[in-house]
């Protein structure tokens, strides 16, 4: 009785710090969308520039964080020249969705791109029930289906023609969608022997030197003031180090599914910060797309006991 209550006990704390580090990585995200816009809006910043410093340099303090804290897990993983390929290919991963989501902007606009990059639950959703042989319960389905129309309605003032799909939009939105699933599925194994830390820092660094030498993005440095510089830094170590860090983390916690969803606090919290820090201004509608995902949040921070009976409440 008293192992299986200290057990129950770390499985609880352990669900519960995952959705607190997957909600705050989320807000970090949005953080991030703001500055982006504040950088591509007054100093014509290069998208890909922007997503080879962030990960760069955000790589780079994640290692240098692990090196400092995490010695042994640091030196486990560069000695186990199998899992470092693996987390060489989950920085490769990592680079790709940011690649595909300024493709699907370019080709589109910002409101189809994060639409289609919010697909990523459901293709985590198949995966997981694929691999578990099972279908998704009710409260998976409802909340699928919440993130999916509050991202929908955030990013389109819930207008149908906000949407641009154009073939090469829609490929490239798709694409984003099945990367973003996948670097929250793909090194879940490796963090749970290593800790996020040491395969966030170590992954990202090599993405973003990837992306660096490919695309010769010191080519496209633009010329930034202060204010630039501290929204450049705000990127770097908010919005990426501290939020793929937690994020990731979280999906240790809770899983690739619920991480997923939760995460979809993003879209809330960059219009808020965009509302409250560059004026930018939200309508009466955008906040039903609130609504939808904070009661998706609402559900999955629940313990599994209680959520039936929201579930009948909300669908009554």
């Amino acid at each position: 009785m008293i192992y299986e209550r200290i057990f129950g006990g770390n499985i609880m704390e352990h669900f519960k710090r995952g959705v607190l580090l997957t909600l705050i990585g989320g807000t970090c995200w949005g953080f991030s969308g703001a500055s982006g816009q504040f950088l591509f809006t007054h100093y014509q910043a290069n998208p890909m520039w922007l997503t080879s410093m962030r990960m760069c340099f955000a790589g780079l303090l994640i290692t240098l964080f692990g090196a400092l804290t995490q010695k042994e897990a640091m030196k486990r993983l560069v000695s186990q020249k199998k899992d470092l390929l693996k987390t060489f290919g989950f920085g490769f991963v990592l680079m790709l969705c940011q690649f595909t989501y300024l493709q699907a902007i370019n080709t589109s606009n910002a409101g189809t791109a994060t639409v289609l990059q919010y697909l990523s639950p459901i293709y985590i959703m198949i995966f997981v029930c694929l691999t578990s042989k099972r279908l998704p319960n009710k409260i998976e389905a409802l909340c699928i289906v919440l993130a999916l129309g509050g991202a929908f309605v955030i990013a389109t003032h819930g207008r149908l023609n906000g949407l641009a799909l154009t073939p090469a939009g829609l490929f490239w939105g798709i694409f984003c969608g099945f990367t973003a699933a996948a670097y929250s599925i793909y090194p879940k194994r490796l963090m749970a022997v290593y800790g996020s830390v040491p395969v966030t820092g170590i992954g990202m660094l090599f993405g973003g030197i990837v992306l660096l030498c490919a695309g010769k993005t010191w080519t496209l440095v633009p010329a930034l003031d202060l204010a630039g510089v501290l929204a450049t830094i705000g990127i770097i170590v908010i919005g990426t180090a501290v939020a793929f860090t937690l994020y990731l983390q979280g999906v240790v916690d809770i899983g690739p599914v619920k991480a997923s969803m939760i995460a979809s606090i993003e879209p809330v919290s960059a219009t808020l910060f965009a509302f409250v820090w560059l004026s930018t201004p939200f309508k009466g509608i955008d906040l039903i797309g609130f609504a939808m995902i904070l009661v998706t949040i609402f559900l999955l921070a629940l313990p599994s006991d209680q959520v039936h009976n929201y579930y009948i409440y909300f669908v009554i």
